[in-house]
């Protein structure tokens, strides 16, 4: 059993920051690596409008060709009635994703640039995709920009545990807080995460740091201090915001899974994951990019420590 449960994010969160197509039979090979390597949550794609983000012009196609692994969940992500209408026909024809995501701004500005809604009009959108899907998906909420908006600064605590309350008022019991633009801190981690424990526990925390000014890595050791046992992460620190909807400048990128599991399993912290195969799969991933990406640990390997304990526990 592992301590913590990471959802790999190179696949959607990944690579729409990514303006050239990757083909689906690339996305397919890594996402079954990563579900293969020990990943109890991957997200596989979006059903996202192609003029918007064509890099998931291909969700239907690529999940019809997805070996499933048991136990996996597999993440969509849907921003509106017509999306969850695809994960359902999806799902019916026999290969669609076993969770989806819905997606809302702890502040209206960066609804209306990021969904083109206000918050009231997405709030709705909510509720009716909820209704639309029927039951039939385990749903996760994520709240963008819970911890700093680059439009307005400051989001107070209580705009996004009123969101997760109302997530949980519609039955999405698992909830994303997004730090989307690399806004917080230790602190205000640990006080955010503490205060949705206390007032609404019986939602479950999904810690989501983007690494925007490098502090990712401390911020979900905060999270974990804190609680939290989910925690979201793509290899080579890769995405952002969709490459046609751009806010917030620098590095965008998610937090690095090779560091952060690397991290963890220095501190005792079992995440699960097959550590021989970690680095090839990085490698993979940069293959499948062209490029190198942003993993300390791709380039400087493990922290030794880690073999070395293992070695102890197990001899």
């Amino acid at each position: 059993m592992s301590d913590v449960i990471l959802c790999e994010c190179f696949a959607r969160d990944g690579l729409q920051h990514e303006e050239a197509f990757i083909p689906t039979a690339t996305k397919v090979d890594l996402i079954d690596r990563f579900a293969r390597m020990g990943f109890q949550r991957v997200e596989a794609t979006s059903y996202s409008n192609p003029k918007v983000v064509p890099q998931f012009a291909d969700a239907s196609d690529l999940l019809r060709t997805l070996p499933r692994r048991e136990g996996v969940w597999y993440k969509a992500t849907c921003a509106n009635v017509r999306a969850v209408e695809r994960a359902l026909a999806d799902l019916d024809a026999g290969h669609g994703a076993n969770e989806i995501s819905l997606l809302v701004s702890a502040s209206e500005s960066h609804s209306m640039k990021n969904l083109r809604r206000s918050r009231a009009e997405q709030w709705q959108n909510i509720a009716d995709m909820v209704a639309a899907s029927q039951g039939r998906f385990r749903m996760i909420g994520t709240v963008s920009v819970a911890w700093g908006c680059p439009f307005e600064g400051a989001v107070p605590a209580e705009s996004v545990l009123e969101d997760v309350r109302r997530f949980a008022q519609l039955g999405v019991m698992h909830v994303a807080l997004g730090d989307t633009t690399g806004m917080a801190s230790p602190v205000t981690v640990k006080k955010l995460v503490k205060a949705v424990h206390a007032e609404v526990p019986e939602v479950t925390v999904v810690a989501h740091f983007h690494d925007s000014r490098g502090t990712g890595l401390v911020n979900y050791v905060a999270a974990l201090e804190a609680g939290c046992r989910y925690f979201d992460c793509a290899f080579g620190g890769v995405g952002g915001h969709p490459a046609k909807v751009k806010y917030g400048g620098g590095h965008t990128g998610n937090v690095c899974t090779e560091d952060l599991v690397s991290l963890f399993e220095s501190m005792g912290v079992s995440t699960g994951i097959d550590l021989d195969a970690l680095l090839e799969t990085s490698e993979a991933c940069e293959r499948a990019l062209g490029r190198t990406l942003h993993s300390r640990v791709a380039q400087s390997g493990l922290n030794p420590l880690i073999a070395a304990r293992s070695e102890a526990a197990n001899g």
